[in-house]
């Protein structure tokens, strides 16, 4: 006697009540699932993102900010900081090193990042074709950057204001690929890096191009004042230039010398208004962890973040949703283990009268035993399996949200020993369902069932 034919037989004989058992299981199994994968995939990802990285330095504000921006690339700056107090902050003996990180531009999407050649050392970058940028305008690709916009070494493209699509676009002047990275899993592949001069450069056009556009509208205002002047206002105007410059030909060494000053004292300026959005710190020894971040935030117009704590405070309050969601989705396979346990139940008192048949054709109370057991545990394998697939269709869609809205996609899912826990005890839920409809069937009364009957 084939028992196990007989209880895949039964199960499809009753297919709502089967039905409804698979989709209570699957939903708690696959709920349960999803949240493993995303917590792994999230930890990976911070982890991957933060490491060599102590301190965050930035513009005063929300310090989670900071981080997800600075580190992660997913939030918007809190503002930008003076490069010469960044500068000295990178001086302090407790500072192992500092990686300056300047942006505001973008290219399809993806970030324009000026910074040393510090920045792809620490995330272990490798180049696949090219080479590292060495000059202004010249930038090195990250893998999924190279992947999604199709640009190739030699390829030439034109930035764009902000850190989305749709800015205005800088068409004074052109970057030019000379590299892209090796595929390494982090925020690298998603970045477009360059010098910090490329930044400055792009703004410094930028703003040039403003101010003249700006001048040419005030020379075209005072025009038209002055054509509204008097005479007498245009002889004294005359005169008042004249002897300007009979002044001027008279010691043209002290003007020549006044004017030489003025531009040391703007180029001096200019360097001095040097700013970038953030830096990232590696410290010396653990002393640093103690006393910087303090100091920075108390005795300086910067604003010092800690990426270890402030993401220990996001899991915090995510891993409370996440307990939550999955206290509910065991109480779902509990409702479904409650589910599968009615259905047997109610299912042997209509086949009473014939599993005394099948004692009577020789079937032994093992094998009735095993049979209505081995209904419990398909139940549970399906079950189990299905929600699996349901939990990784969900990460394929979360997936894709990510990518479109943050350039971040979660890598191949894989059995997690949690998940090995979790159909350990779908399978008892099966079990211990079964159980009571089993024993019922291992003490039945032949004699008195097929008299009744």
């Amino acid at each position: 006697m084939n028992i196990g034919r007989l209880s895949i037989k039964n199960i499809l004989s009753k297919p709502l009540s089967t039905g409804l058992s698979l989709v209570l299981l699957s939903l708690g199994v696959g709920i349960i699932s999803l949240m493993l994968q995303i917590d792994r995939h999230l930890q990976s990802q911070m982890t991957n993102n933060t490491r060599g990285i102590d301190m965050v330095v930035g513009a005063k504000g929300s310090p989670l900010q900071l981080i997800l921006s600075a580190v992660f690339q997913i939030d918007v700056p809190t503002g930008n900081i003076s490069l010469s107090e960044a500068e000295a902050l990178q001086e302090n003996r407790l500072v192992e090193f500092g990686i300056p990180l300047s942006y505001g531009d973008s290219y399809e999407g993806f970030r324009i990042v000026g910074t040393t050649e510090k920045y792809p050392e620490l995330y272990s970058a490798i180049i696949a074709g090219g080479s590292l940028w060495k000059n202004s305008l010249e930038v090195t690709l990250g893998s999924k950057v190279a992947e999604k916009t199709g640009l190739q070494v030699g390829d030439t493209f034109l930035g764009s204001h902000g850190l989305s699509e749709g800015g205005h676009v800088h068409e004074e002047k052109a970057y030019v690929v000379t590299g892209v990275f090796e595929p390494s899993g982090s925020v690298i592949d998603q970045l477009i890096l360059t010098g910090l001069e490329s930044v400055w450069d792009i703004h410094d056009s930028h703003s040039a191009h403003e101010e003249e556009s700006m001048n040419a509208v005030s020379e075209s205002t005072d025009e038209r004042e002055d054509s509204k002047q008097t005479p007498d206002a245009e002889q004294n105007y005359e005169e008042h230039d004249a002897e300007s410059q009979h002044h001027e030909q008279h010691d043209p060494k002290n003007s020549n010398t006044a004017h030489s000053k003025y531009e040391d004292h703007a180029d001096d300026l200019h360097e001095d208004d040097r700013e970038i959005t953030a830096m990232l710190i590696k410290f010396r020894n653990p002393m640093g962890m103690v006393q910087l971040p303090r100091m920075v935030n108390e005795k300086t117009n910067m604003q010092a973040a800690l990426p270890n704590y402030e993401l220990l405070k996001l899991f915090s309050l995510m891993g409370i949703a996440v307990n939550t969601l999955n206290i509910l989705a065991l109480a779902v396979m509990l409702v479904s283990g409650l589910s599968v346990f009615i259905s047997l139940y109610l299912a042997l008192k209509e086949r009473t009268f014939e599993m005394a048949l099948l004692r009577t054709y020789g079937a032994t109370r093992s094998q009735l035993l095993g049979m209505v057991l081995l209904e419990g545990l398909f139940i549970s394998i399906l079950g189990f399996l299905l929600g699996m697939v349901a939990s990784s269709v969900g990460l394929i869609l979360i997936s894709i949200l990510l990518k479109s809205e943050y350039l971040y996609e979660f890598s191949g899912a894989w059995i997690l020993i949690e998940e090995w826990y979790l159909a350990g005890i779908t399978l008892v839920i099966g079990i211990v369902a079964s159980l009571i409809p089993a024993f019922k069937v291992f003490n039945i009364n032949l004699s008195k069932t097929l008299a009744d009957a």
